[in-house]
């Protein structure tokens, strides 16, 4: 009887087995992709006060309308909503922009508050022949984020004597329209320190175009400097951005010249 006991039950299991063989999806991919998951961020080496020769504060806007930093408008998954799900899940700490000096936090209902909209929109009940109104939850359009804003830091180091920079926060740009769909003005949404998300963007691929031989992930394109962007404000003792003196093609000129300020200060340390 025994004997007979086995080839019943294999006969039985059989079916279980290839059931559950022909329900496991494919890899869509030629392998796993396990670097980015097992990527640290190389930490930022120790600066001491006395070895910075020269410091400047930048303000800069990356406009994500450009060709160069379209990964930031990937429709899959746009940069702001990696910012947004990560700050709802308490991953990243939120600032206000009352400043920019990462000195007031958010709490979770404020951040709530400012990743959806409610509204009351009405509503035809036919069943009751009369008209209703219903609570909406809106959330975030990320097509409304067209630009970001960063705040940085250039120092020149005396003891590796070396121009560096720092990029010390990212603020997400929301435009802001009338009733009637016309443009209004734009405003920052909130502030990231930069510093305690390079462990998160360290582990979010940035995407590209296909031709690169290994993933990048979000914290490689800021640390690599591999977006376009322009100065918007440096530290002056008016405090004043470039916008409330400039405009047009001066306010791009002036932007430039900002810039090439800040890379002519180390070539005069070396120009004799």
């Amino acid at each position: 009887m025994k004997y007979y006991l086995i080839p019943a039950l294999s006969l039985l299991l059989t079916p279980l087995f290839a059931q559950t063989e022909s329900t496991r999806l494919p890899l869509n991919d030629i392998t796993h992709r396990t670097l980015l998951h097992e990527e640290r961020p190389l930490p930022y080496p120790p600066i001491r006060e006395a070895d910075i020769l020269w410091e400047k504060r930048v303000w800069r806007v990356i406009d994500t309308r450009e060709k160069i930093n379209l990964p930031f408008r990937y429709p899959k998954q746009p940069f702001v909503t990696l910012l947004t799900e990560a700050v709802e899940s308490g991953r990243l700490q939120a600032f206000s922009t009352a400043n920019d000096e990462f000195s007031l936090p958010l709490s979770q209902q404020e951040v709530t508050g400012m990743l959806y909209r409610i509204d009351t929109v009405p509503i035809y009940d036919f069943d009751t022949d009369t008209e209703i109104y219903q609570v909406v939850k809106d959330e975030l359009n990320p097509e409304d984020v067209k630009r970001f804003r960063i705040k940085e830091h250039w120092f020149f180091d005396t003891r590796t004597s070396t121009l560096q920079v720092r990029i010390l926060g990212i603020a997400p740009l929301i435009e802001e329209y009338d009733d009637n769909g016309n443009f209004r003005y734009e405003r920052p949404l909130f502030w990231i320190y930069y510093p305690d998300a390079r462990e998160l963007l360290a582990h979010a691929e940035a995407p590209t175009d296909g031709l690169a031989h290994s993933p990048m992930s979000w914290a490689d394109v800021f640390d690599m400097r591999k977006f376009s962007s322009y100065i918007m404000k440096a530290s002056n003792i008016h405090d004043e951005r470039l916008e409330g003196t400039y405009t047009g093609v001066d306010l791009l000129q002036q932007s430039q010249k900002l810039e090439q300020e800040i890379f002519n200060f180390e070539h005069d340390l070396w120009s004799y």
